[in-house]
């Protein structure tokens, strides 16, 4: 794109020039790329969601010209059923981060600020800069997990990434139950994106507590990156609040496709479960391959690891895996500047990542 002048932008709402958008991960297009950058399932979909998509054609190509159910109410009951909860609890949209943007719009915009770690998922300064949303950052300590005892202060409500990313730690349920209690009158929002990869939800905290929402997403262990459904679970007073939001920004969010590829996938639990257990048996060898060549890796309960080496500056070997068709993701940001996220591919991908980072450092 051109380069926008002062001009240009007069046109533009002042609170628009300000803004700082997310920036996604690369999607280049290079021959015998292997992509390990953006956190991307190596395994396609269960078999039954393409039967599903489909179907819908199938059916009748009419449908096409038809809205599609503004409720989703078919996906919600799968949902709902998969996560052993009413379908009251249920709140679904295209993908996760347009659910976390009603999540920002419906609970956050308070007096006092919203609290999160300050190295976490980069949407939420984006969000809270989009919304007026008043912030407050809470570092990570020195082997960069979350303080929980941080968490014990004034606040318009807390959101934490659990899987955290881009760390790749996880925080167990007691702690979650800690920040719960010390915050009865805010919201706190567990991001649980990669959640299924280890992890221990929070969905079982959410009749408990009135104020938790839970937030997943079908694009990393559902392997539905590329069509966009995200769902939040909570009691039904917090739905009713998204659901408003949601009904004054866009009444019919979820198109056809969608609705039923992603209630095929949670119909198809063994399928699922399999699939998660693949990549999590993959991550485990590559953690040992990786610290057998220098690599220190955090603990990581995703589809990804966050690894650093002491020996090499990781922009210098992002580059280098780069030249040799290897794509991972670097963060040029204080703390993480020396480590590499790498997702978890499939076995064969990952001997060449290793394989090619032996290269290299030999």
């Amino acid at each position: 794109m051109s380069t926008i002048t002062t001009q240009q932008m007069r046109f533009w709402s002042p609170a628009v020039r300000e803004l700082e958008p997310y920036t996604p991960g690369e999607q280049p297009k290079i021959q015998n790329l292997l992509k390990l950058n953006t956190n991307e399932n190596p395994y396609p979909p269960s078999p039954k969601v393409v039967e599903a998509v489909q179907a819908v054609l199938e059916n009748s190509a009419d449908v096409l010209r038809l809205y599609p159910d503004p409720d989703a109410s078919a996906l919600k009951q799968a949902i709902a059923a998969q996560q052993n909860v009413d379908v009251s609890n249920i709140f679904v949209g295209n993908g996760s981060d347009e659910v976390l943007a009603h999540i920002f719009k419906a609970f956050f915009v308070q007096e006092q600020p919203l609290l999160y770690p300050d190295i976490t998922y980069s949407f939420y300064p984006v969000y809270s800069q989009f919304f007026g949303v008043k912030t407050k950052v809470l570092p990570l300590n020195d082997a960069f997990e979350i303080v929980v005892d941080d968490y014990k202060q004034a606040n318009g409500g807390i959101i934490i990434t659990n899987p955290n990313a881009p760390t790749s730690i996880a925080l167990g349920l007691s702690a979650i139950e800690e920040v719960m209690q010390a915050n009865p009158d805010s919201v706190v929002v567990i991001d649980e994106a990669y959640v299924d990869f280890g992890a221990e939800s929070a969905v079982n905290l959410v009749e408990k507590y009135e104020n938790l929402v839970v937030c997943q997403t079908t694009s990393k262990s559902r392997s539905l990156a590329g069509l966009r459904v995200g769902f939040a679970i909570a009691q039904p007073h917090l739905i009713a609040a998204l659901e408003a939001v949601k009904n004054s920004f866009n009444s019919y969010p979820m198109d056809r496709f969608a609705i039923a590829a992603a209630v095929a996938s949670f119909e198809d639990q063994t399928y699922f479960e399999a699939q998660c257990q693949k990549v999590i048996d993959s991550r485990e060898k590559v953690v040992t391959d990786l610290e057998a060549i220098g690599f220190k890796i955090l603990p990581s309960k995703a589809n990804f690891i966050f690894a650093s080496l002491l020996s090499k500056d990781a922009a210098e070997l992002a580059a280098e895996l780069r030249e040799r068709g290897i794509i991972v993701r670097y963060f040029n940001k204080p703390r993480i500047n020396q480590y590499l996220r790498i997702t978890i591919g499939t076995d064969e991908q990952n001997q060449r990542l290793v394989d090619t980072l032996n290269e290299i450092l030999a």
